[in-house]
């Protein structure tokens, strides 16, 4: 029996230590609160907050194409309750989700109402009911919320390369 005990501790040990378990914690702290420019964190590749569009203006740098890499800059509305592992910005009357690039950072879970630059390529397209409703459950909506989700949407997407949040709200 105390074999037994010993060898569950030393598994338990190796498994906390794992490349996998250390690559994952990285990811969540990466780049964390590393100074950039004009009172910004940084997360994922480093970029200037210069040359943004604001979020409002989006779409008119758009015009006629489902894809553009950009830069924009706006305010967090949400963000994943989760791990940090997306978040949402207002863009005229409708709201963008942002995922980050090869799933290889991630953003502080308190970021919301926080101004905010992220670079990266935007796509229109249209997310099935299940996306939509995993995306819900990740938001902390309700059972009854993710139920009425039925439907699929077309909305624009954006996978950012880096992301700079504001120190201040």
């Amino acid at each position: 029996m105390k074999k037994l005990l010993s060898l569950i501790a030393v598994i338990s040990l190796l498994a906390a230590c794992s490349p996998a378990t250390q690559q994952e914690g990285q990811k969540a702290e990466a780049n964390a609160d590393t100074p950039a420019s004009g009172g910004f964190a940084s997360f994922g590749e480093k970029i200037e907050d210069e040359g943004a569009v604001q979020s409002d203006a989006l779409f008119t740098s758009l015009e006629g194409q489902d894809s553009a890499y950009v830069k924009v800059s706006g305010t967090i509305d949400q963000v994943c309750q989760a791990k940090g592992c997306w978040m949402t910005m207002p863009v005229g009357e409708e709201s963008m989700r942002i995922t980050f690039k090869d799933y290889g950072f991630f953003v502080p879970k308190d970021a919301s109402g926080k101004n905010t630059v992220v670079e990266g390529i935007i796509t229109k397209q249209v997310t099935d009911v299940e996306t939509l409703r995993h995306f819900a459950v990740d938001a902390g909506k309700s059972p009854e919320e993710v139920e009425q989700i039925t439907e699929p949407k077309v909305e624009y997407t954006f996978e950012a390369v880096g992301v700079l949040i504001a120190d201040q709200p």
